[in-house]
């Protein structure tokens, strides 16, 4: 490799690492505007799990039947319920304000304050999505690479 690449590759390594370890803004974070901003992530959530839910049907009906597609669609079931419980926990959002959060050093550590009422509970058991959605990327690491590797045996027979 020549010095040209390899002090390329560095500077952009470089640049990644001050950019990771300095961040500035945080710009992937976005506020949807009220109330389009809203409506719109609504709906990307229903066509979102309408899609899951073709794509779980279509699976079903076609002849795939090895371990791979079983695993894609335990990833299609638990991204339908994620999408519920995200779904859910936006609309339950408008219903929380500022004055319901404790935060003591700051946002990482805010809590909800009482009295807990049913709204703010259900609230706070929406806010796990995350108790769906990593065990489902999960599932769907292990349908491809199932998959991938029923394809190789394939070619090597």
């Amino acid at each position: 490799m020549d010095s040209g690449k390899k002090t390329h590759r560095m500077s952009l390594f470089l640049l990644l690492l001050v950019l990771t370890v300095f961040p500035g803004n945080a710009w992937a974070v976005q506020a949807h505007g009220a109330p389009e901003g809203l409506y719109v992530h609504q709906l990307a959530h229903v066509f979102y799990t309408a899609a899951l839910c073709y794509l779980i049907w279509d699976v079903r009906r076609s002849a795939f039947r090895s371990r791979g597609w079983r695993f894609l669609q335990v990833f299609c079931v638990l991204m339908v319920f994620w999408n519920m419980l995200a779904f859910t926990g936006h609309i339950l959002a408008a219903y929380i304000t500022s004055a319901d959060y404790v935060s003591d050093t700051g946002y990482l550590d805010a809590r909800l304050q009482g009295p807990f009422t049913s709204v703010k509970l259900w609230y706070y058991f929406s806010r796990l999505d995350h108790l769906f959605s990593v065990p489902s990327l999960f599932f769907l690491y292990l349908s491809m690479r199932a998959i991938y590797r029923s394809r190789c045996e394939e070619e090597e027979a």
